[in-house]
Order: structure tokens, then sequence, then C-alpha cells
């Protein structure tokens, strides 16, 4: 069974699991609730900012948080998450099995931490990753920097062709692009005209189910 891509290289939240409009929001609705009532975001406009210009900037620029209460914030989302689990896309447990069915690997590169996504592949059943990048990892070895698949590539001797980055947000397609990988754009996890364009205009393949996304890959 021959496989098109022999490392799939996945995002974890809004691409593996539904965790945004779950967890991540309703952690943040509460923290700016209790120390930042100013701030009202609705989750529409969560999910742009969490596009473009990212999470860091989100709270530091948009949201007006200092370095002490990013960290503090960073502490109260930890400690949410820990209580609440996302669950997988409908079809991506499916998906994951086809592939390590095939010979395949599963490899994460996130803005989550390890610790969680390993928890969340468990909860939902999923095949575990054969390597995670995560927010544990210093600022410049995370995505958009195109470390994390530079040291995929070293790891198991496959050529940018070999790896395919699914991702819904624009540092994955970044990272894509300064390491020359092929790019899917997820795009099941929100409707937001101005995001689905940019990555259908961008992106090498553009997938809005993860259906048609296993009918691509197998």
């Amino acid at each position: 069974m021959r496989l098109k891509y022999k490392c799939l290289v996945l995002d974890h939240d809004d691409t593996v699991v539904d965790s945004t409009a779950t967890v991540h929001y309703p952690c943040f609705v509460e923290y700016m609730k209790e120390f930042h009532p100013e701030v009202h975001l609705t989750l529409e406009d969560y999910f742009r900012y969490n596009f473009d210009p990212g999470v860091v900037p989100l709270f530091t620029e948009i949201c007006g948080l200092t370095e002490e209460e990013l960290a503090h914030e960073e502490a109260w989302w930890k400690e949410y998450v820990r209580h609440h689990v996302p669950r997988p896309y409908p079809g991506i447990r499916e998906l994951l099995e086809e592939q390590r069915a095939r010979g395949g690997l599963i490899t994460v590169v996130s803005h989550s931490f390890s610790e969680y996504i390993l928890r969340d592949y468990r909860s939902g059943g999923l095949p575990l990753p054969d390597q995670i990048y995560g927010w544990e990892y210093p600022a410049e070895q995370r995505k958009p920097s195109p470390w994390p698949l530079r040291r995929i590539m070293e790891s198991f001797s496959l050529r940018p062709e070999d790896l395919l980055v699914v991702d819904d947000l624009k540092p994955g397609y970044d990272m894509a692009r300064a390491a020359g990988v092929p790019f899917a754009a997820a795009g099941w996890a929100n409707d937001i005209p101005e995001i689905e364009s940019f990555m259908r205009a961008r992106s090498d393949l553009y997938f809005k189910t993860v259906d048609s996304l296993f009918r691509f890959l197998f």
C-alpha cells in the first residue's frame, strides 16, 4: 500500500482536536473576565487573531498583557486545560490509523504542550505520535521556525517532499514554506471567510473536511 507522504506533520488544536471553541476560548473568556474585564473578543475574533498575528501578539498587543501577566495567563491556561479535554474531530482516528497501518509516520508540531497532546491522543484513542514538538521548546525552535521540520527530516532520513504539514493556522504555513515542505490547510475548524481565503490562495492543498483529506491521502 503506497503512501503519498511518508510522514504527516500535524498541528494539534483545531486540526486533530476541536479545542479552541470548546476549551481555549472559554478559558480566555474566564481569564479576561477575572483580570481584564475591559477586553471583549468574540469566538470569531479569537480565531482571527490566533491566525494573524498569532497567540502571543494576541495577548500582548491586542489584549495588552505585560510579560508578567502573560506568564500568569499561561499558568491559568495550563490549569484550565488540565481539567478540560478536547475531543478529536470525527474521522481523525481512522485517518491516523490508516497512515500507521501503511507504515507511515505521525508527528506533531504544535503550540500546545506535549503532555496535553499525548493526553488528548490517549483520551481519543488515537495512535500515538512518533515525535512531538510542543510549546515547551524554546521560542526560537517553535513554529513558524522550520527547526521542528528539519529535526523530523534528520531523525527519519526524510526529504522535504516526504512530509506533509497539516495545519489550520498561518504559523504552520510559514514553517512549511521556510523548510520547503508541502502544506495542507485544515479548514474544518471554522468558517471565517478571510482565513479560508488566505489558506486557499496560498496553500498547496486545502481541505474543508477530514474525510476529504483522508480520500486524498489514501
